[in-house]
């Protein structure tokens, strides 16, 4: 697919790249992107995509701009203000580039229409907030042999991975098991709104190296980012051959609507830094302490006699925790150890408990020494 005068005076900086050149741009003229979620991490993804001369993209959101939106989704201004996403969203990147067909999908993804919107495209970014929907975007990736930039954000943290069919690790090998609200959405728990930009970008720089083959993608390796101490991590993570989806006995076979699952929630404990503080010190026998954090931030402050499991793992690590030791997981805010929670829930271990707002608010209650990263 050959390019233009103008074409090619517009990816000039492009095309002065060797590793990019014009047989690279012209695998970005007939490239088929689309983006899932015209939101925080859409936002910037499918703005750097158009100018980078993807010539195909599509933005599939059913929702439509609101006003708390624009503290983080730049692809909207104000006036765009009640319009649906998918559509705005398309008139800003047709102004931004138009050399780009950019095809808005106002709708809801759900098993019934992921197979045939998906089938349309050769790469698929997901930049949805919703743990069941991640799995069906994942899941249909898997089935239908579609690579997947996958990346979530959560107040100032934010990880990033890619599937490549035949390659490594799918979304359920690293996080088997999930449910919506097992983890508050940025509507529930707020978010930086620059955060997205960040990880956003990381979505697009992967899905430009898939497209024109240059680089090492992320697949097999989550990369995490936390804003407030400006430090990236990078955790190597491995295909489960028990994974239900791209193991070697897959029970999901084709895309499916999240089953209703049991509300467990009344099942896990809530202790504050105060009650767990007494709980330590009360006299009796202490409960074990699972530390959910990345390796970093562990070994930068913790709870004497923690132990560090971080929560990529810890679904494959699980046995090692008793079936009635009564865990309490703790992370830095009580997101990512209330994640672990369910996953405990699930293998049957009895009566875990969160750590309510983590070691941020230990620090802030118990002990203000505390390193918390």
């Amino acid at each position: 697919m050959s390019l233009s005068a103008a074409e090619r005076d517009r990816y000039q900086r492009h095309l002065a790249l060797a590793e990019i050149g014009l047989a690279g741009q012209e695998k970005l003229k007939a490239a088929r992107v689309l983006v899932v979620g015209a939101g925080g991490l859409g936002s910037p993804a499918a703005l750097y995509l158009a100018a980078a001369g993807c010539g195909t993209l599509g933005l599939l959101d059913g929702d439509r701009v609101e006003l708390s939106n624009l503290q983080r989704q730049v692809l909207f201004d104000t006036r765009g203000i009640a319009q649906p996403k998918a559509e705005a969203g398309r008139a800003r990147l047709a102004g931004l580039n138009p050399e780009v067909e950019v095809i808005a999908h106002a709708q809801t993804l759900t098993a019934a229409n992921v197979s045939g919107i998906f089938s349309q495209y050769d790469l698929v970014l997901d930049g949805t907030d919703r743990l069941s929907t991640r799995y069906l975007i994942n899941d249909a990736c898997v089935i239908l042999r579609r690579p997947l930039v996958s990346a979530a954000i959560h107040r100032f943290e934010g990880q990033i991975m890619t599937y490549v069919p035949g390659r490594g690790p799918c979304y359920r090998c690293v996080f088997p098991n999930g449910a919506d609200g097992q983890v508050a959405n940025c509507a529930e728990a707020g978010v930086l709104g620059v955060l997205p930009g960040v990880i956003g970008t990381l979505q697009a720089t992967e899905a430009l190296k898939l497209i024109t083959g240059v680089g090492e993608p992320l697949t097999g390796r989550l990369l995490t980012y936390d804003a407030l101490a400006m430090r990236f991590s990078e955790f190597r993570v491995a295909r489960s051959a028990r994974c239900a989806v791209c193991g070697d006995s897959p029970t999901i076979t084709a895309p499916r609507d999240p089953e209703p699952m049991r509300d467990d929630t009344h099942e896990v404990r809530h202790l504050s830094a105060t009650e767990l503080n007494e709980l330590l010190h009360g006299g009796g026998t202490a409960p074990l302490l699972v530390d959910v954090r990345e390796v970093a931030e562990f070994a930068a402050g913790h709870l004497p006699g923690s132990v560090n499991i971080p929560l990529p793992q810890l679904p494959q690590r699980l046995h090692e925790i008793p079936a009635h030791a009564a865990p309490v997981f703790i992370c830095k805010a009580g997101g990512r150890s209330m994640a672990a929670c369910q996953l405990a829930l699930r293998a049957q271990i009895a009566a875990p408990a969160n750590l309510d707002g983590g070691l941020t608010a230990w620090a802030r209650a118990v002990d203000p020494s505390l390193r918390v990263l």
